[in-house]
């Protein structure tokens, strides 16, 4: 009754904070609210007995993506009038994407059918003397480890993808050349000069700028009206 109770609560929450995610005006708080989500999903795998999950996505999601996104959001200097302006304009487009999402979901979960079956294979098998965390490791990387890897590959195309569609070759930055650096020799960079004693570097072609002369102060004598 209770574990019933808390489900409903959690997920009651949860969708709230979802639906303010994608609602809120502010971008803030919008990641707050993505921070909610995910604490409360949290729960709900705990309450289903993955615990592990449940750890990892406070961890990975809480403790790295969302605040991550929220730095970025709080460091970004962004327009919020300028991002209304092209709300109208582009709302007609929005409502065409969203029509053909909605149809099509309505499509899938219309033709969707539950086998009779289903029921009693919802659940992997499961060795008694094995912990939820070491079942979930088994599963993964024995017998989905080619999906694992992937999915690790997905990821990895995915940030080469977002640094070379952000990488910029500006001309005002001076770049470091290694190669040149390393097959430089002492004689490119260095020369040796033999000055005699007491001659100073005026004999190596080392010459000191002259001062340059004062400018002449006009006098100002009271009385004459007259300047020298």
């Amino acid at each position: 009754m209770i574990a019933a109770l808390l489900f409903y609560v959690f997920a009651a929450i949860m969708l709230v904070s979802a639906a303010m995610v994608v609602s809120a005006r502010n971008p803030v708080h919008s990641v707050l609210f993505l921070i909610l989500v995910f604490f409360n999903a949290a729960a709900l795998f705990v309450l289903a007995g993955a615990e592990f999950l449940a750890m990892i996505l406070v961890i990975v999601y809480v403790g790295a993506v969302a605040v991550l996104f929220l730095f970025v959001v709080m460091m970004l200097d962004i327009d919020f009038t300028e991002l209304r302006s092209g709300y109208q304009r582009y709302l007609p487009v929005g409502l065409a994407v969203g029509a053909v999402m909605l149809a099509e979901l309505v499509i899938v979960l219309g033709g969707w059918k539950v086998a009779p079956e289903a029921i009693t294979l919802r659940l992997a098998p499961r060795a008694a003397e094995l912990t939820n965390t070491a079942q979930l490791g088994r599963l993964i990387y024995t017998d989905y480890i080619f999906l694992f890897q992937a999915a690790g590959l997905v990821l990895l195309v995915a940030m080469i993808g977002a640094i070379v569609l952000t990488l910029r070759d500006r001309n005002r930055s001076r770049h470091q050349n290694v190669a040149r650096q390393i097959a430089r020799t002492p004689g490119d960079t260095l020369e040796l000069m033999d000055v005699p004693s007491r001659t100073g570097v005026a004999v190596i072609g080392i010459l000191r700028p002259k001062p340059e002369a004062p400018e002449p102060v006009e006098e100002v004598h009271g009385g004459g009206g007259g300047h020298h």
